[in-house]
């Protein structure tokens, strides 16, 4: 069977080629964020990766019933023709489905649009755009959990590049885990979020006590890390007294509820630190996010010793 990508888009070239339309796309919406994966483009210049206002779109109005999967002329369509993205862009017939996720929630949507009213009979094709788009999302279905499954693997694999003082991935094992979720952003453009942790204190407790009393700090830090965090996400020792994690399908609202879970449960063990923390959006990948992150984390600490 194929993946979704190559599902995708032999999907989108049939439809273009059954309904004449100049755009046909397969969309991923996150947020406010509505993202093309996949597109069939002979007009618009339209490009994967584009990301547009999910509010502005028909199909946002498609999705919450607000008007029909097929509107051979949009304009008619009271919802279409408020939509701010036909003020935008010149569409005069549109057509558009969900895309599920096993759970039913909305991954995006199967969505096409031509500048040119279309003949009444287009609404003749719901059957068949209906099919397209529960096949596209049975596919994805089928590959997010074999995604999962090779997560899981490269989780196994990963287990020989532990830190051997706290048992969390060292690294190396994060550098490689990490270009892997830089991957399947590239592919599904699924939120993750990056944060930094770097200890407060551990040169003074090295000092003060020993280097002794320093590992045991980075073992409570790395215990408590691990237990606020999730099981899906990375959770790896830098380097010295700093921590990464990669909080796995997480938005920026999510992450910040990570970290705050971190900061009580460093706390909870007696451990003072800096966070830094970045999400990934239309502009920001996972390893651009993990290098704002850091320099957010460095701006705290710099914060902290200036005050």
């Amino acid at each position: 069977m194929d993946g979704f990508e190559s599902a995708s888009n032999k999907a989108l070239a049939f439809l273009r080629r059954k309904l004449g339309f100049q755009l046909c796309m397969v969309t991923r919406t996150e947020g406010n964020d509505w993202a093309v994966i996949h597109r069939d483009d002979q007009g618009y210049g339209v490009a994967p990766g584009d990301v547009f206002n999910w509010g502005d779109s028909f199909c946002a109005a498609m999705v919450e019933g607000k008007g029909p999967n097929i509107a051979p002329n949009s304009n008619r369509v009271p919802a279409y023709g408020a939509a701010e993205i036909g003020r935008k862009i010149p569409i005069g017939a549109y057509i558009g489905v969900p895309l599920l996720l096993s759970d039913g929630r909305l991954f995006g949507t199967l969505c096409g649009i031509d500048p040119k009213p279309q003949p009444d009979s287009l609404a003749d094709n719901q059957d068949l755009i209906e099919l397209v788009g529960s096949m596209l999302s049975t596919i994805l279905q089928m590959e997010l959990k074999a995604d999962e499954e090779e997560r899981r693997a490269e989780r196994y694999q990963a287990q020989a590049m532990k830190d051997a003082l706290t048992g969390l991935y060292n690294r190396a094992g994060w550098d490689q885990l990490l270009v892997k979720e830089e991957a399947r952003y590239q592919r599904y453009r699924q939120s993750s979020v990056v944060i930094v942790v770097d200890l407060d204190g551990l040169k003074d407790a090295n000092d003060r006590f020993g280097h002794a009393a320093g590992d045991a700090l980075i073992k409570r830090a790395a215990t408590a890390l691990l237990k606020a965090s999730r099981a899906e996400d990375v959770v790896a020792r830098l380097g010295g007294d700093e921590f990464g994690i990669i909080g796995i399908n997480c938005d920026l609202e999510g992450g910040l509820a990570l970290c705050e879970r971190m900061k009580i449960a460093l706390e909870s063990e007696g451990v003072n630190a800096s966070y830094g923390l970045a999400a990934t959006n239309k502009t920001i990948r996972i390893s651009q996010a993990l290098t704002l992150a850091d320099q957010a984390m460095y701006q705290q600490k710099r914060q902290k010793k200036s005050a």
